[in-house]
């Protein structure tokens, strides 16, 4: 059995739309260069997985956990992210349409202002290359309601994607690259005006129906 073969989603937009708060020089290189490699390195590491199975090569797969974990996390928090933008100025930006997590926002934090700046501590604090999340876990009502959900604002490490940590399900809502090749080129050293700047282009609209949805809902294409 052959082992699976990713390729590169194609972005919901033009290289050029997020501009100008993301450029089309990032855009394209992030998505041309550094998705594509996470899948190159994934298919490799999977199709090393398989023959190192087939021999039984026990070392083998374990050295080759940490790359498949790495590259795969990078395949899967970008396929998620190019859907999290949209152009500065159109309706999925503005959260007014996405009623639906705007109250719940609300009713988390007591403001979508507040929101907004705990959710910039958090980018801000990310030490190294990371990501900072949106998620809902389901089960975490801490009443033994399974299906009580939870908005959290969490950070996860290099190319981690958000997960349970054993208690309820997670799914992201909504996540920001705060990896230097997300912003450096355009930026420079001003990580805080990327922080500022990036909810011109969140999609709100995703965002929701990942909140109403779950994940296998909104996400039409394969990773």
């Amino acid at each position: 059995m052959s082992s699976a073969t990713y390729t590169l989603p194609p972005l919901p937009y033009a290289y050029d739309a997020l501009e100008p708060v993301i450029s089309s020089q990032i855009m394209t290189l992030h998505h041309q260069k550094h998705h594509q490699t996470y899948i190159t390195n994934l298919n490799a590491a999977l199709a090393a997985h398989q023959t190192a199975t087939a021999a039984n090569d026990i070392p083998a797969l374990i050295s080759l956990q940490q790359k498949i974990k790495f590259n795969g996390g990078g395949h899967i928090n970008h396929s998620l992210f190019w859907r999290n933008l949209s152009p500065p100025g159109s309706p999925e930006t503005e959260l007014k349409n996405a009623p639906e997590l705007a109250a719940a926002i609300t009713e988390r934090w007591g403001s979508v202002d507040v929101f907004v700046e705990k959710f910039k501590q958090t980018l801000l604090g990310i030490q190294g290359s990371g990501w900072g999340w949106l998620i809902v876990k389901s089960g975490a009502g801490g009443n033994g309601d399974a299906q009580a959900k939870r908005l959290e604002i969490v950070s996860t490490k290099d190319q981690d994607p958000p997960a349970s940590d054993g208690n309820g399900e997670v799914v992201p809502i909504f996540g920001i690259d705060m990896w230097e090749h997300a912003y450096y080129l355009q930026y420079l050293n001003n990580k805080a005006g990327y922080v500022s700047e990036i909810w011109k282009v969140i999609n709100w609209k995703v965002a929701q129906d990942r909140l109403l949805g779950g994940i296998e809902k909104e996400v039409t294409f394969k990773l």
